[in-house]
């Protein structure tokens, strides 16, 4: 029996993923659970697992092809494999295994979750007849509108991905850079086709000096969401320098010592801790605006995002529940997952559901800058480098280790006057270390 394997909705809004790797060929015997093709997708790249026993007959799709929600990508003989799977447990190349997820149509390991429904095929960036389209008014928000208006988008074209074909705004976004590609690929045609030949020649010389590299799925997806923010959220930025020998001090004493037990003992821990005991005093800082329903959701919780610079493109892995470990144990788990993102080893449910984020540009050399906002987060806390200069103090120029923070807000929900409070309540906690360690 030929067992059609479609590709798997594993969820967070991905629907679809570019083949990187196949781990499989046509004719090998594969079991239940083993990879079949390394798959990236707009977050991360992983495996995906068979879902069933049996000898692969048809691969549907290249490395570097684009395969949607619902597309046939492997084809699966689950007939007469009795004797000739056991061969398969000889293979060395496929020996090390996943989790299998006991799913008729079985999704990537872990926590990621394949739908056992019939999924039709996703047509997203397919070619449409437009002209057999039939023209109706969209479903949308005021806010939808304005923003389609202001990008110049017609929002009645627009198919929208929300209840009842609502057009959101995500969907004007991707209608948006759609439009500009086209309209830049027309201005790069238009030129050659009329030009005259000596206008030909210079353009193919000018061209050997131009490359062009194609968008990984995650630059592509850092580019809509750093759009999806400017575009949507009002942000403003409030910025302030803290003197903070005292805890420059504090961790000298104690980081070689910890070293030897094998943690890293950086700043960011009592940057989390003291960010988190103002996010309790000032809870919109740590909210979502839910602008369909003109609601300010306070969360109750603190999954705090680290911004992390990786190989592959900025990634925000996530402390959950972060309010609950000691600064030695947030030492472990930053070092932890900023090594899993910049390994490539980082896992979706590592990526999701953060209620606040940090950015930490001092890390490689930065002094100020103007974060954005890591939408629907309402703020983001964007940590410079940390240097020695003069200071006034008691009326006295004295040498001060000094920490430039930059806080950048939505000042729909949040005032002027809030942002300049919380760089207070920062400085205040992270000037005077041995508290914050005392109330923790």
């Amino acid at each position: 029996m030929k067992f059609e394997f479609q590709f798997p909705d594993i969820g967070e809004g991905i629907h679809e993923g570019v083949i990187t790797k196949w781990l499989v060929d046509v004719g090998d015997m594969i079991k239940e659970g083993e990879s079949i093709a390394e798959v990236e997708t707009d977050k991360v790249t992983t495996e995906i697992p068979s879902p069933k026993t049996g000898k692969i007959i048809e691969l549907r799709a290249n490395n570097g092809d684009t395969i949607h929600v619902g597309d046939v990508f492997v084809v699966i003989d689950t007939e007469g494999n009795a004797e000739d799977v056991s061969s398969v447990e000889k293979k060395d190349t496929l020996s090390e295994k996943k989790e299998i997820v006991e799913e008729e149509n079985a999704g990537v390991v872990g926590e990621v979750i394949a739908s056992s429904e019939v999924i039709a095929p996703s047509h997203e960036n397919k070619e449409n007849n437009k002209d057999k389209r039939e023209v109706k008014k969209a479903l949308a928000t005021p806010v939808s509108r304005k923003l389609a208006k202001d990008l110049g988008v017609d929002i009645n074209q627009v198919v929208g991905s929300g209840p009842n074909g609502r057009v959101m705004k995500e969907d004007i976004i991707k209608a948006s850079e759609k439009l500009q590609v086209e309209k830049q690929e027309i201005a790069i045609d238009e030129p050659v086709k009329t030009a005259p030949k000596a206008k030909e020649e210079k353009l193919l010389i000018e061209d050997e000096k131009i490359e062009r590299i194609p968008l990984t799925k995650i630059r592509k997806t850092i580019a809509e969401k750093m759009t999806q923010s400017r575009f949507t959220i009002p942000h403003t930025t409030a910025m302030d320098e803290l003197d903070v020998t005292e805890l420059y001090e504090l961790r000298k004493r104690y980081k070689d010592s910890l070293r030897e037990e094998e943690i890293n003992l950086t700043f960011m821990p009592f940057i989390i801790k003291a960010t988190i005991a103002v996010l309790k005093k000032m809870p919109e800082f740590n909210s979502t605006l839910d602008e369909e329903n003109d609601e300010l959701i306070l969360k109750k919780f603190y999954h705090i995002g680290i911004a992390t610079d990786t190989e592959r493109g900025l990634m925000v892995p996530v402390i959950r529940d972060a309010d609950r470990l000691s600064i030695i144990e947030l030492a472990k788990i930053v070092d932890e997952i900023s090594s899993k993102a910049k390994n490539n080893q980082i896992e979706l449910k590592d990526l999701k559901g953060s209620s606040f984020t940090i950015t930490n540009y001092g890390s490689i050399g930065g002094y100020y800058g103007i974060p954005i906002i890591n939408y629907p987060e309402s703020a983001i806390l964007g940590v410079g480098r940390i240097v020695q200069k003069p200071i006034i103090k008691n009326d006295e120029i004295v040498k001060a280790w000094v920490l430039p923070l930059s806080l950048s807000y939505d000042h729909r929900i949040i005032d002027g006057a809030s942002g300049a409070r919380f760089l207070n309540m920062m400085k205040e906690i992270l000037e005077n270390p041995e508290m914050l360690l005392l109330k923790a």
